[in-house]
């Protein structure tokens, strides 16, 4: 289904699923929050987790380079927290304005970007604890395969469902 175009989906719905359009976005908007529910509690621990590390004893151990990583694997992390509650915030504000059709096409660009910095802070805490523990070329080599698991689960594959099963 393309998300800003859902009514190119209408007629299938509308056989297959017996589903008027309101019906389609209400369905849509309960699957999106259902993910974001699974994601939500995991990003929330792992930005609890990065913010005590500068208070920890070994803190002033880690080297400059390893403080950028951490400062900007702190902000991809806030900002994947911030993109992944959005979609709650904006069902307030929208509430009773029937508005959901904008509510999910936007939610769901907003939690793609949520998705990507989340990667974004998986990927930074992958090169913070190789690095610290076993050195800089396997954190290199650590976040390389990190990063294409992220590249292959969340959009390569995807994809290639997308463009082979319609």
């Amino acid at each position: 289904m393309d998300i800003d175009h859902p009514e190119r989906d209408d007629s299938w719905n509308r056989d297959a699923r017996g589903e008027t359009e309101t019906e389609r976005l209400d369905r849509n908007w309960t699957s999106l929050l259902q993910e974001l529910r699974v994601v939500e509690t995991g990003v929330q621990l792992l930005t609890g987790f990065l913010l005590t590390l500068p208070f920890q004893n070994r803190w002033d151990q880690l080297s400059k380079p390893l403080i950028a990583v951490y400062l900007a694997t702190v902000l991809c992390s806030i900002g994947a927290t911030i993109l992944i509650i959005a979609p709650v915030g904006m069902h307030r504000v929208l509430f009773r304005q029937h508005k959901v059709r904008e509510l999910v096409s936007a939610a769901h660009r907003i939690a793609v970007a949520g998705l990507l910095l989340l990667g974004g802070a998986l990927t930074g805490v992958v090169v913070l604890i190789f690095d610290f523990v076993a050195g800089p070329i396997a954190a290199v080599v650590a976040a390389l395969a990190i990063d294409s698991a992220f590249v292959y689960f969340w959009l390569a594959f995807p994809l290639w469902l997308r463009a082979h099963h319609n």
